[in-house]
C-alpha cells in the first residue's frame, strides 16, 4: 500500500444550473480548457447528502495546465438546483471563494474585465502583501485572483488553475486541526484579527475578521503533485452575526461551492489516522468509484462546520479517450511525480474557449 499522503488540491466542486455553459466561460476567464471527464451519471453514493434520494447528475472536471486544482463542474439533471435562501455573505460558513493563480495582476484585472466577470475591486494587497482582487462569475460565485509563484508549466495565459479556497469558520482554533494536521496545509503565513481593507471589496471592510492563511509544502507529491503545485487556504472568523451555513437547507450538488478535494495516496492509512482523531469519513466509495473513463476511490469528511472536504485516490486516468489510451496508477507503488512530458499528455484533450 502506498504512504498515506496529500498530494495537493485536486478540485473544487462548482454546482451549476447548466454545465457546459459554465464550463464555456471558464474556459475563457481562467484558461480551465482540459477535461478529465465529462460524465452523465447517478450519484447514487452521495445519499447522505441529497436527502436520502439518489439524484442524477452530469460532471466535468477541467484543469488549467500551467498548474493547480481544477473546477469539477456539477449539475444536477434530476432536479433543479436550488440557490442560498439568503444571498451568500462572507460571514457565512462554507467555503465562500476560490483562490485562483495569476501571473500579472494588472493584466490579470483588465482580461477579466472583457470576460464579463463582476469585478468587486481593484487590485489591493493582502496581510501577507501579495497583490490580489475579487470578482464573480455569472452565476454569484467569487473568486480571488492573486499572484503565485508555484507553477507546472508556464505559457502565455494569464491565469492558472486553483490555489486553494477561502473557507469561513466558526473558530479557527477548532478548524486548524483539520486543514493543518490532517490535510498538510502547516505552513501558517498569516494568522491576525483586524478590519481588512480588501474586505471592502465582499462588502466587509467595517467588520473584525480574524484571518488564518495556511500553506501547503513545497514539497509535492504523488503522481499529479506537480501539476497541482502549493497550495493554501485561508480560514476566516468573526463575531458579527448572523453566520449561516453556506448549503443550509440545501443539498450537495445545488448552486455554488460543494466541496474542496484533496488528491491522496494511501486512503486506507488517511482513513484509520481520522478515526484515531476522531474524524470519521462520512463517505466512502471503496473501490467503486467510475467517472466515465476515470477512476478512483474517493471518500468525503466534514470540518467542524460541516463543510465538505472530498479525497480522491486516482487509479485510472484518460490521455486520449478517442485512441483508448489511458494512464493506470492502481499498480503504481512510487508517491513520486510522474515525469512531466506524460503529464503535458493530458494536453492533448484542450477544448479552445
Amino acid at each position: 500500500m502506498n504512504q498515506a499522503t496529500i498530494n495537493g488540491i485536486q478540485q473544487v466542486g462548482i454546482g451549476v444550473k447548466d454545465a457546459n455553459q459554465a464550463w464555456a466561460w471558464y474556459r475563457k476567464a481562467f484558461k480551465m480548457d482540459v477535461p478529465i471527464f465529462q460524465d452523465s451519471a447517478e450519484a447514487k453514493l452521495m445519499t447522505r447528502y441529497t436527502s436520502g434520494k439518489v439524484e442524477s447528475r452530469h460532471a466535468i472536471l477541467a484543469l488549467n495546465m500551467q498548474g493547480g486544482g481544477g473546477f469539477e463542474i456539477w449539475q444536477y439533471t434530476s432536479k433543479v438546483p436550488l440557490a442560498a435562501e439568503q444571498g451568500l455573505t462572507w460571514k457565512d460558513l462554507g467555503i465562500l471563494a476560490v483562490k485562483m493563480r495569476c501571473h500579472d495582476i494588472q493584466k490579470t484585472y483588465a482580461h477579466l474585465k472583457t470576460v464579463g466577470a463582476v469585478i468587486l475591486g481593484e487590485p489591493i494587497k493582502n496581510p501577507i502583501g501579495v497583490w490580489h482582487f475579487y470578482v464573480k462569475d455569472p452565476y454569484g460565485n467569487t473568486f480571488e485572483l492573486i499572484e503565485n509563484g508555484s507553477w507546472f508549466s508556464k505559457n502565455k495565459d494569464l491565469t492558472g488553475g486553483v490555489l486553494g479556497v477561502v473557507i469561513g469558520v466558526s473558530s479557527i482554533d477548532d478548524a486548524l486541526p483539520v486543514y493543518q494536521k490532517h490535510l498538510l496545509q502547516t505552513e501558517i503565513l498569516c494568522d491576525k484579527t483586524g478590519v481588512w481593507d480588501d474586505f471592502a471589496q465582499v462588502g466587509e471592510g467595517s467588520t473584525e475578521y480574524r484571518r488564518a492563511i495556511l500553506q501547503g509544502s513545497s514539497v509535492l507529491t504523488g503522481a499529479f503533485g506537480k501539476l497541482f503545485c502549493q497550495t493554501q487556504i485561508e480560514l476566516i472568523e468573526t463575531q458579527s452575526q448572523p453566520r449561516n451555513k453556506a448549503f443550509e437547507n440545501r443539498n450537495w450538488g445545488d448552486l455554488g461551492f460543494i466541496h474542496v478535494c484533496f488528491d491522496v495516496n494511501g486512503m486506507g492509512a488517511i482513513k484509520e489516522n481520522l478515526a484515531k482523531e476522531g474524524i470519521p469519513l462520512t463517505v466512502d466509495s471503496g473501490n467503486e468509484f467510475d467517472m466515465g473513463k476515470a477512476a478512483g476511490r474517493f471518500s468525503y469528511l466534514e470540518d467542524p462546520d460541516g463543510t465538505l472536504i472530498e479525497m480522491v485516490e486516482t487509479f485510472k486516468v484518460p490521455i486520449m479517450e478517442k485512441l483508448g489510451w489511458y494512464l493506470k496508477l492502481d499498480k503504481r507503488k512510487s508517491n513520486k511525480n510522474l515525469p512531466n512530458f506524460i503529464v503535458k499528455l493530458l494536453s492533448l484533450n484542450r477544448v479552445k474557449a
